[in-house]
């Protein structure tokens, strides 16, 4: 039977976004693999101090601010130099810390951009993080129907400079010329800025309109067998039923709403904060909390395991 051995493992973030990584040194299984620093927890200790008790023994460094994330269940399969193991990883962001970072097993550090990767290898069970650190804090909705399209493209361009990364066309009222239109005009503002832009629909619909992605509603979702090839994927949820459906499929990410009381469906009740970190507890793919968010919320939300929020009317005001 193979063993599960329980880690806490630190995201150390710089305020530029960039992250620290740390190879494996020489004597330890996956020896020059490149992962986020951590180790295991001991009987009878939180993730939390186990955290702070690696990075002091590992990095000689503090941590003083630290967000609990998402946990990964991995199985890594024998090797040559490490026994057959899976490994239930407990992820924190660090923001903050004390002392001066430094080398005590003999690993290398690298400071990397979350897309742009350039060491290698890197150990299997965190590529998927670095996936989801790929995505920003904020994800953006729009809201054509409300403020009218001139409106709507002076505004985005707005937060464009302010730098947003990701964008969600949801105009179910346009005709497809009218979507056409406004895609054209959305993807050539978002293209200088590296903003990623998906389309609420279809797949199909999203590549040949020249989408980066495509964002599913529930009904989408749950008829999905398959995740799309060559496209960021998201979904929107607001069940655990459907959380699960788009962790089984490996979407990029999930939205789960409402999460407070919102404009949009002001007959739905919130989930509130607490049900809203109960329903992230244990999943592995990247959640936005969705329903009366605001840019103050951010913290909260990752609080609860999120990566943050999404918004539509308080995104453009």
């Amino acid at each position: 039977m193979t063993k599960l051995v329980q880690v806490a493992v630190a995201i150390l973030i710089k305020p530029n976004g960039e992250y620290l990584l740390a190879s494996r040194p020489n004597g330890k299984g996956w020896a020059g693999w490149w992962e986020f620093p951590g180790g295991k927890i001991e009987a009878g200790e939180t993730p939390e101090h186990a955290l702070i008790r690696e990075s002091q023994e590992e990095l000689g460094i503090t941590p003083t601010q630290i967000q609990p994330w998402i946990k990964r269940r991995y199985d890594y399969p024998a090797t040559h130099d490490a026994e057959a193991k899976t490994v239930l990883l407990h992820f924190f962001f660090v923001h903050a810390w004390q002392g001066e970072l430094q080398a005590r097993e003999g690993q290398q550090f690298a400071w990397q951009h979350p897309q742009k990767l350039n060491v290698t290898p890197v150990l299997p069970a965190n590529a998927p993080i670095m996936q989801a650190l790929s995505l920003p804090p904020v994800y953006a909705i729009s809201n054509v129907q409300e403020m009218g399209e001139p409106a709507f493209l002076q505004a985005l361009k707005q937060q464009l400079d302010q730098g947003l990364q990701l964008l969600q066309i949801r105009e179910s009222q346009l005709d497809s010329a009218a979507l056409a239109q406004l895609s054209a005009q959305v993807l050539q503002l978002c293209a200088p800025y590296d903003c990623r832009c998906l389309l609420n629909g279809s797949p199909e619909q999203a590549q040949q309109l020249g989408y980066q992605g495509v964002h599913l509603n529930s009904l989408r979702l749950l008829a999905l067998t398959q995740k799309p090839d060559n496209l960021l994927v998201g979904a929107s949820c607001h069940n655990t039923e459907q959380l699960q459906q788009a962790q089984i499929l490996q979407l990029d990410f999930a939205l789960l709403s409402p999460v407070l009381p919102t404009k949009s469906h002001p007959e739905a009740t919130g989930l509130g904060w607490e049900k809203f970190g109960e329903m992230l507890n244990g999943l592995e793919i990247p959640v936005y909390g969705l329903g009366g968010m605001r840019l103050e919320h951010i913290s909260k939300s990752q609080a609860c395991g999120a990566r943050g929020i999404a918004m539509q009317r308080a995104a453009w005001s």
